[in-house]
């Protein structure tokens, strides 16, 4: 081929950069605008309301396998009215948070010395990585044989399904600070304990609220494991009763109830987040 000018024209234009197509609905790593996260946030609880609406009033499904969206709201209304639904809404909150900040209290200091001293992340990790594969409702026959059929067990097995993953992601947490901050603040003449509570725990705070913000909905699936297993009380005590007698609204009611519980605790955090670590909204 000839090195004709057009030649040459042509072949740089093939070689330089290809650039994207704009889009809104596909960007990497970036904002969308705050009317299409809104927009997309309302779909995402409408599109799956719409479809069991559509299907439950279709005739396909049987209602006692499918109730409607309105007997479900029937029966919450029932269930509250009757005083059933607030007090296992009680007992079941109370459980989580006992067991969930039990293993808060120990996995934050826990995972925070893990992850900055290597002496005691080579003496707890192995053990922790051993038992954090055992499944908590494996040890209920234990946890009942030691502490009977209270609320003890309930609380306890919560605490072991929550504690060792909690510390894991807090531990990992501190390998994101950077060495330079620290190596900044010995040449300033910090001691060790500064640079832990000072550089080290203020820089991980946000994991921390993250990390306790994901691990409290594994607490949420082990209380109601619990209350199948033996309870007077609890939104898991509800349903295995609903079960016996065949009332699916009454079990779908007590699901979008923990849902909606959830979703309270996660905008908590959230709002925590916001408050206690400004800088990381900014």
């Amino acid at each position: 081929m000839t090195r004709t000018p057009e030649n040459l024209c042509t072949r740089e234009v093939q070689s330089s950069p290809q650039t994207l197509k704009p889009t809104l609905f596909w960007r990497i790593a970036e904002d969308i605008p705050k009317s299409l996260t809104w927009t997309l946030m309302v779909l995402s609880i409408g599109i799956p309301f719409g479809l069991w609406w559509l299907v439950s009033h279709s005739g396909w499904v049987e209602p006692l396998f499918l109730p409607t969206p309105e007997n479900v709201w029937q029966a919450i209304v029932s269930l509250w009215t009757s005083g059933d639904l607030p007090q296992d809404i009680v007992a079941s909150v109370f459980r989580v948070l006992c067991g969930f900040l039990l293993a808060a209290l120990i996995s934050i200091p826990l995972g925070t010395f893990m992850g900055t001293f290597a002496s005691i992340r080579a003496l707890m990790e192995p053990i922790i990585g051993i038992v954090r594969y055992m499944p908590a409702p494996a040890f209920i026959p234990l946890l009942i044989l030691y502490f009977g059929v209270g609320e003890t067990p309930k609380i306890l097995l919560i605490f072991i399904g929550t504690l060792f993953f909690n510390t894991l992601m807090i531990m990992d947490s501190v390998k994101f600070v950077p060495k330079e901050l620290i190596e900044t603040s010995y040449t300033l003449g910090g001691k060790r304990h500064q640079v832990l509570l000072n550089v080290i725990f203020p820089f991980i705070l946000p994991s921390i609220i993250d990390a306790c913000r994901v691990n409290i909905a594994a607490s949420w699936n082990l209380v109601i494991v619990a209350e199948l297993v033996a309870a007077t009380e609890g939104l898991g005590r509800r349903i295995s009763v609903a079960q016996r007698f065949l009332r699916t609204d009454q079990i779908f009611a007590g699901l979008i109830v923990i849902g909606l519980i959830g979703l309270s605790f996660d905008l908590l955090f959230r709002l925590l987040l916001r408050v206690s670590c400004k800088w990381t909204i900014d």
